[in-house]
């Protein structure tokens, strides 16, 4: 069974897409985790639902309007949160209005919602070669942005003060890093679901800090973690016919577990 699915074309399309999306949600994963913004990943994801049921009341492609969203949200965050101490309550208040704003889209939506809701869980076994080519153009957006500014960006979400004083234009670069990270969150959404965005995200990033301190090191082993739980998912689910995501999240947060276990043993 697991021989015959591993020759299908739709499970290739998935480890292909799973493929592309660890490796921006790694890299970008670990300038949110720098910048202690995991909040805002959690708040984008959801505003990215925001705009799908949006999209839906406007007969649109969901994914397009989460898309929409995620980029809004991303924008609005990194005007508002430059300063980390502004940073959680910027996006809580913004996350709160968002979610209004989804229950009122859904409420007006008078079909069945089952494209939006999708979302929330993620269908990586479900994405298309149309889709596959969207997301492998995201991806090199994201990672040119990464690769354009990687210098500044990392100076500013290591020591923003200093950058600040040394004359980085932080605003500009919080608005860069909140729209690269809002278009990878939307890429995530596809494969994990809205809910489980911040195990690709967040999670190999923070595992790979635990590991190395030396940055452009984290971002390998962050993108790494990510390939292996995706991956890794992706196969288990054709041998065991459980969700791909709790794979995806077990394994990721096995491999954040492991990385402060060998912090505690050193």
């Amino acid at each position: 069974m697991f021989t015959e699915l591993l020759g299908q074309h739709f499970v290739h399309t998935a480890l292909m897409a799973g493929a592309v999306v660890a490796v921006t949600s790694g890299a970008i994963g670990t300038f949110v985790v720098t910048r202690g913004a995991s909040f805002a990943v959690h708040a984008v994801s959801e505003l990215g639902f925001t705009g799908a049921a949006g999209a839906l009341v406007l007969g649109i492609d969901p994914v397009v309007g989460m898309m929409a969203g995620s980029l809004l949200v991303g924008g609005v965050l990194g005007l508002l949160s430059l300063r980390g101490r502004e940073r959680d309550s910027a996006i809580g208040a913004v996350l709160a209005f968002g979610l209004g704003i989804g229950v009122l889209f859904l409420s007006l939506y008078q079909g069945y919602a089952t494209e939006a809701t999708n979302l929330l869980f993620g269908s990586i076994v479900g994405v298309s070669e149309r889709q596959l080519l969207v997301l492998a153009a995201v991806a090199a957006i994201v990672l040119a942005g990464i690769a354009a500014a990687y210098r500044p960006l990392l100076f500013s979400s290591i020591d923003p003060e200093v950058a600040e004083a040394r004359g980085v234009p932080l605003r500009a670069l919080s608005v860069l890093t909140f729209l690269l990270l809002a278009l990878t969150t939307a890429e995530a959404i596809q494969v994990v679901g809205v809910l489980l965005v911040l195990t690709l995200v967040i999670t190999p990033a923070a595992a790979a800090q635990r590991l190395t301190a030396n940055p452009a090191t984290a971002i390998l082993l962050s993108i790494v973690i990510a390939l292996v739980a995706t991956e890794g998912g992706i196969l288990l689910s054709l041998q065991q016919p459980w969700p791909t995501s709790f794979f995806i999240s077990t394994i990721s947060f096995a491999a954040y577990l492991g990385a402060r276990m060998r912090t505690w043993s050193s």
